[in-house]
C-alpha cells in the first residue's frame, strides 16, 4: 500500500503572508502530480498547518513574527487549486507546529496497517517537508520514503537544497 502526502499546500504559504515565487512555482508540478496519484488509487493525506489568534504569544510566533495559517482564515485553507482535487476534511490533518505527530497513526489508518511506500510533496522543504518527513522514517524505519523534490520548496532555493541533502543522509530516496 503507498499513500501520498501533500505537506501544507495552503493561501498563506503559496500567495499570502509567507508565499515567495519558489512555493507558487510548486503549484502546477503538484496539480499534476495530485492527479497523477487519484488515477493510480494512491491513497491522499494532506498537512495543514494550523494556528490561532494567539499565535504571537507562541515559541513559533515569537521566532517567526509573521502571523500565518490562522484557523478560519483564507490563508488557512489548501490552495483552489487542489481543493477540487482533494478536498475531503477525513484526509487532512491539522498540525499546530512543524511535523505532526498525529501523522503517523493517519497513515495506518488510511492504509489498513504499515505503508510499503510513502511520498511527500508541498511547502516549505527545509521546514514542515523535512520534519514530515523525519517523523515518518523513525515511525516506519523499512518503509521507502519518498519526497518529490519537484513538486517541494523552501524558504529559498538554497535551504530547500539543503533541506533535500540532509533527507538523502538520512535514507529518504528524493525523486
Amino acid at each position: 500500500m503507498k499513500v501520498f502526502i501533500v505537506i501544507d499546500m495552503q493561501n498563506d504559504f503559496i500567495s499570502g503572508a509567507l508565499g515567495n515565487p519558489e512555493t507558487l512555482a510548486v503549484v502546477e508540478p503538484m496539480v499534476e502530480r495530485v492527479k497523477e496519484v487519484i488515477a493510480e488509487g494512491t491513497e491522499i493525506l494532506y498537512t495543514l498547518d494550523t494556528h490561532f489568534e494567539n499565535y504571537s504569544d507562541t515559541q513559533e510566533g515569537k521566532n517567526l513574527p509573521v502571523p500565518h495559517c490562522i484557523k478560519g482564515t483564507e490563508g488557512h485553507n489548501l490552495i483552489p487549486e487542489l481543493m477540487s482535487l482533494i478536498n475531503d476534511e477525513s484526509r487532512a490533518v491539522e498540525k499546530i507546529i512543524f511535523g505532526s505527530k498525529e501523522l503517523p497513526q493517519r497513515v495506518i489508518d488510511v492504509c489498513g496497517g504499515i505503508p510499503d511506500e510513502i511520498e511527500l510533496a508541498g511547502v516549505c522543504t527545509d521546514i514542515c517537508v523535512i520534519s514530515n518527513a523525519m517523523i515518518l522514517k523513525a515511525f516506519f524505519p523499512e518503509t521507502k520514503i519518498i519526497v518529490n523534490g519537484r513538486c517541494c520548496a523552501g524558504v529559498s532555493p538554497e535551504s530547500h537544497s539543503r533541506a533535500l541533502e540532509a533527507m538523502k543522509m538520512c535514507q529518504i530516496t528524493v525523486i
